[in-house]
């Protein structure tokens, strides 16, 4: 058995031999490096930002690959360190083996980026495993510059190599060096890009956006002072390519703002000037002069309603240290303009809080119009579908912030605010009454739907009457929202007098009654030639029934009977028993 297995082990190596190594190495290898690492960082772990659940997966990978190529370091005894060469370029495989050494490298870089942020002495271990990525990035591009691979491959393999030393200069804060290593690498992808088929265009296109964030960072840092707008208008569109840069950009946004402060002292809300001496207020006020300009570059409602959300924690946070201001002055016992100042200025944010919870509300509202009325759209994206009741609260919600506004300490005695926000309110209160009035339509409920949508005419005719009310694009949906309430008013009455509901005509068996109740009335009924004919409700409902009724006779105890002796028969006495008696003294 032995030796038949070692003579056809023998039988192969010597047919193997007798192959050209032309034959071997005809084809030559193609390596999609950025396809590979793309489809590997998404589906271990990149998608929520888990480097050392990627770094793992890396690992593992690399032992699979060395185990299948039958290439593996360790021996019985000791390790012994392997190299890729051209000679041993046999199998595309190989190429692998660099590729995820560099990605675990630079996955435990990225992993160790996160933690410095509190411990900073990983820093410097980050940027050891760079430098490891950067080496074994530059071995893996010398391999691919070998005539076993294609142009593609070469290609790919000096963008991934720019690529992954511009992230160890930008670490290294070499701005210069990592621009231009940047701009390799986006140059190389936007020319595979324009070669390859429509399919796999995509995946270069979106690295290509990816890396813009990087250059003009490095460009900023530079002296590029025009550079910070792109950077923050990245930063609100999520834009902001690898999620090393978002820290960065965070960081570098607000080191900004904060030089911005410095000039701010005062701020002037309804013709009265707020002196603003918390460097934490400033830099919200400057965030709030920057946030209509970055919402209305924003293309997606979501991206806009994110915005909104920041800017609102931003705003509780600033409302937090005006009251605690206001609480040491009052202990301090300072003059009453000083608290007064205070009080103005805490208005002032109030109403910056209520009038941007309006704004988000109005987008929510918007995307839940898109949503509306059960568009297939929307089916088909598997978005839940908007009803009419799901518009009747963010409605609501602003009327109640309107109405806080027109309640603010400080404005009492100013006519035009108050006359603004009761036309706003108006207005707003048409378009809840409508959807109401919907959501009773759409339960048959004719009557109140009719009444509904005759109060949401009156709002309309009061908010349009209303000379306060000047947004061009309230005054549009109101106008619009009446030409929609005249028809469907009219067509609730109809249905209300007619007493029937043409919505449900399609559904023949939604309100017939079952046979058991209408065996009195011929009706056709296509369900009782089915196979679920409705004939009686089973199983039936429950019903109460008289119980049997129990009986406790309890004055028997208390009646006394009269006495029966007299009705009773006597038996008469005989006997020796008797005559004995008699004769001691017993006759009577």
């Amino acid at each position: 058995m032995v030796v038949e297995g070692s003579v056809e082990q023998k039988a192969d190596v010597v047919n193997s031999n007798q192959q050209p190594d032309v034959a071997v190495h005809k084809k030559t290898f193609t390596l999609e490096i950025l396809h590979i690492i793309k489809e590997a960082q998404q589906q271990h772990g990149l998608r929520h930002g888990d480097y050392q659940r990627y770094r793992s997966y890396c690992s593992r990978k690399l032992r699979r690959i060395r185990k299948s190529l039958h290439f593996i370091n360790a021996s019985k005894h000791r390790f012994q360190g392997k190299k890729i060469s051209e000679e041993t370029l046999t199998d595309v495989r190989f190429l692998h083996i660099p590729l995820m050494m560099a990605e675990r490298a630079w996955g435990y870089a990225m992993q160790l980026k996160q933690e410095s942020n509190t411990e900073p002495r990983k820093k410097f271990h980050l940027i050891s495993r760079l430098h490891k990525a950067t080496k074994i990035a530059i071995e893996l591009e010398a391999l691919c510059e070998s005539s076993k691979c294609d142009a593609r491959t070469k290609l790919e393999a000096q963008a991934y190599t720019a690529w992954i030393k511009g992230s160890l200069y930008f670490e290294l804060q070499q701005w210069q060096t990592a621009m231009e290593c940047f701009r390799i690498s986006q140059t190389i992808y936007e020319k595979l890009s324009e070669a390859l088929n429509e399919d796999e265009v995509i995946l270069y296109k979106q690295r290509v956006e990816e890396l813009i964030p990087n250059i003009r960072y490095c460009a900023y840092n530079i002296g590029d002072e025009t550079a910070i707008n792109d950077l923050m208008k990245m930063r609100l569109s999520g834009k902001t390519g690898e999620d090393m840069l978002a820290g960065d950009l965070d960081h570098l946004i607000a080191q900004t703002r904060e030089k911005q402060a410095v000039t701010l002292s005062e701020v002037e809300w309804r013709g009265r000037k707020i002196p603003v001496r918390h460097e934490k207020i400033r830099l919200f006020l400057l965030n709030v002069q920057d946030i209509q300009t970055q919402v209305d570059q924003a293309s997606e409602i979501q991206v806009k309603i994110d915005a909104y959300e920041r800017l609102l924690l931003d705003c509780k946070d600033a409302l937090q240290v005006v009251r605690d201001e206001m609480k040491d002055q009052a202990a301090k016992g300072r003059s009453e303009a000083v608290q007064s100042s205070l009080a103005f200025l805490q208005s002032y944010l109030t109403y910056i809080r209520l009038s941007k919870t309006v704004e988000r509300n109005l987008l929510f509202i918007e995307s839940l119009k898109n949503n509306m009325g059960g568009s297939s759209e929307a089916a088909a994206d598997g978005k839940r579908v908007t009803k009419p009741q799901d518009l009747v609260r963010p409605y609501e919600i602003i009327i109640q912030n309107l109405h806080e506004m027109s309640q603010l300490p400080g404005i009492e005695n100013d006519a035009s605010f108050l006359e603004e926000t009761e036309a706003s309110s108006l207005a707003y209160k048409a378009h809840r009454c409508f959807y109401i009035a919907e959501v009773y339509s759409a339960a048959s409920k004719w009557v109140e739907a009719v009444a509904l949508y005759g109060r949401a005419e009156e709002y309309i005719q009061k908010a349009l009457k209303n000379s306060a009310l000047k947004d061009k694009k309230l005054i549009g949906q109101l106008k619009e929202l009446s030409a929609k309430i005249e028809g469907n008013k009219y067509n609730a009455y109809s249905l209300s007098i007619l007493g029937t509901d043409t919505s449900t005509q399609g559904d023949a068996t939604k309100d017939k009654k079952l046979l058991m109740e209408r065996l009195d009335q011929y009706l056709e009924d296509p369900s009782l030639v089915s196979q679920h004919p409705r004939i009686a409700q089973f199983p039936p409902d429950f019903e109460p029934i008289p119980c049997k009724p129990l009986f406790f006779d309890l004055a028997l105890n208390q009646i006394e009977f009269p006495p029966l002796d007299d009705r009773v028969e006597q038996k008469k006495q005989g006997g020796i028993t008797n005559f004995v008696r008699g004769w001691l003294g017993g006759w009577k």
